[in-house]
């Protein structure tokens, strides 16, 4: 079975030091997913590319067809790496834009892989206080390890490397992915939690009427 995952870089400039460690991340996440057996195709979309779509959809709520194409590559992902660059101590506007336009339920249950560039690692809070939250709204299943680099992370020495930080982090997306993806599991082995079911299932679940007696109940005590 092979695994699909979804690059998605908010890096403005090219090159870009965004760019450069979305490509990083994602290299590592194929190469720690063939360690373990499993075919793995990577999507890259650069947003500045489709900055203006997403603009446009933004004020008349109607997606072109380039980003409409994007959208239905995101939902068909297994799983997602993201990074944007700091501003002003949180994501790009662009960044966000993009998650305001797909529908929240696209990434329920998704495992995503996100990262941060900045000027200074004194940005490094970006992470955990603007793009976790983010992705937790989204219900999105972040990896513990989230990457932030800075100009002097950029080919360090020592235990905490961008690469070793990126190691980490690849390996845990990797493990998720790998589950029921290997030659030879069951067909009952699946991601957990998989995104796609949940959504479906949530989908249900919101089409299903309830008894009247229920509703009336429920009615009663309010």
């Amino acid at each position: 079975m092979q695994r699909t995952v979804v690059v998605i870089s908010a890096g403005l400039g090219v090159p870009s030091s965004t760019r450069m460690l979305a490509d990083q991340m994602g290299a590592e996440v194929v190469s720690q997913l063939q360690a373990l057996g499993v075919t793995v195709a990577l999507d890259v979309i650069d947003l500045r590319n489709y900055a203006t779509d997403i603009a446009n959809n933004m004020v008349s709520g109607y997606a072109g067809p380039a980003l409409a194409d994007v959208v239905k590559r995101v939902e068909a992902a297994d799983a997602m790496i993201a990074v944007t660059p700091t501003f002003s101590a949180s994501y790009s506007g662009l960044f966000k834009s993009f998650f305001d336009v797909l529908d929240p339920k696209f990434l329920d249950g998704m495992p995503v892989f996100f990262g941060a560039t900045g000027g200074s690692s004194r940005h490094s809070l970006v992470l955990d206080m603007a793009i976790r939250p983010l992705f937790s709204y989204l219900r999105a299943h972040t990896m513990p390890t989230a990457i932030y680099a800075s100009p002097e992370d950029w080919g360090g020495s020592g235990s905490d490397t961008l690469e070793n930080r990126i190691s980490q982090g690849s390996g845990e997306l990797a493990a998720i992915l790998a589950i029921g993806a290997t030659a030879g599991a069951s067909p009952e082995a699946v991601l957990p939690a998989d995104h796609k079911e949940k959504r479906a299932q949530r989908e249900r679940n919101e089409m299903t009427s309830l008894p009247f007696e229920q509703l009336l109940a429920q009615t009663q005590r309010r």
